[in-house]
């Protein structure tokens, strides 16, 4: 039977219990989708899924703003980390917000006719950039809480994703059909269109307190889920030796956003840092994470909750310099 994870196991769904079966019913309530994939491969780390799903649910579900701009620049982060198997999920979800001829459009590749929403996807796109100047926002200064958090929510679950899942959406590539995505669309079409009140998942953090929010999503509940989720990922640092800490550290330090070269010039070799390798692959480039990748790092006592957190890390980290850009604005802003 063919499985949508790579490189981990995760339990059955069915067998979830705590945590764990507390978010995937109120992702199953919020979302419309029971045990997605996304979440289901970090069920092996619940302080890192409840979390995820908390960023997700508060700024893409129930923050400001329509959900098919939200959409859109959730499409576009995706379209920048060459996430195919995010990419058709939003396409099927925005097929579920009524806007199916932009659905198919995204299908397509081509630039949506709506010069508003054309301005979403580039948004998203440039996001992957940190420094990149993304003034004018094409949303509502008010609303920048929502469309900052999907955006980081999705150059998370993106890296997640390339590393740990296969690429087909649906089992055997039926996304790449129109009629099977207008009909999951449609399927999901109620729950995206219903209104969900904010703050929910927050019962679902181990500590509301685990750190300072952001300044653009201060006092929200986008900030809380976010300062929550870096403080869950950034423990993966303790899979490293300091040696290989601060060789990731430093490599992401002067990120400019680009993809590594085919020959992953500046990656450290398997052979010698399995470790940051990993790392650094889930930061920069994780669908270029191979099974020998891997191999080369686990030992006996690197179970899939140790895989889980490493790749984590090596993603938030990179989530973490483009977070500091748009706090960079923010501050400039306020002078």
């Amino acid at each position: 039977m063919s499985t949508p994870f790579r490189h981990t196991e995760p339990l059955p769904p069915a067998s979830a219990a705590g945590t764990v079966a507390e978010v995937y019913a109120q992702i199953a309530l919020d979302f419309g989708i029971a045990e997605p994939s996304t979440f289901v491969v970090l069920s092996s780390a619940p302080e890192l899924l409840a979390p995820a799903w908390a960023l997700l649910r508060e700024s893409l579900i129930a923050g400001p703003g329509s959900r098919t701009g939200k959409e859109l620049v959730s499409l576009g982060v995706s379209l920048a980390n060459r996430c195919p198997f995010c990419v058709d999920a939003h396409v099927v979800l925005l097929h579920a917000t009524g806007d199916h001829a932009l659905a198919e459009r995204a299908a397509r590749g081509e630039t949506p006719q709506n010069e508003e929403h054309a301005r979403l996807l580039d948004w998203g796109r440039r996001t992957r950039l940190p420094g990149a100047d993304l003034e004018p926002y094409p949303f509502p200064r008010e609303h920048a809480p929502a469309y900052f958090g999907t955006a980081l929510t999705f150059h998370f679950i993106n890296r997640i994703a390339s590393a740990l899942l296969t690429e087909n959406l649906l089992p055997a590539g039926a996304q790449r059909f129109r009629a099977v995505r207008s009909i999951a669309g449609r399927a999901l079409s109620r729950t995206v269109r219903r209104t969900a009140r904010p703050g929910q998942s927050l019962a679902l953090l181990d500590d509301i307190d685990a750190g300072e929010a952001p300044a653009w999503a201060r006092g929200t509940p986008v900030g809380v889920a976010y300062a929550s989720l870096l403080r869950a990922a950034m423990s993966g640092a303790g899979l490293l030796d300091a040696e290989d800490h601060d060789l990731v550290e430093a490599a992401l330090q002067d990120w400019d956003g680009t993809h590594p070269p085919l020959g992953l010039d500046g990656i450290p070799d398997r052979r010698e840092r399995p470790g940051a390798r990993l790392a650094l692959l889930a930061a920069l480039a994780p669908y270029r994470i191979t099974d020998e990748d891997v191999a080369a790092w686990r030992r006996p006592e690197h179970s899939d909750h140790c895989l889980v957190h490493l790749v984590a890390y090596g993603a938030f980290i990179a989530v973490d310099g483009i977070e500091s850009a748009f706090s960079a604005q923010i501050t400039q802003e306020a002078l």
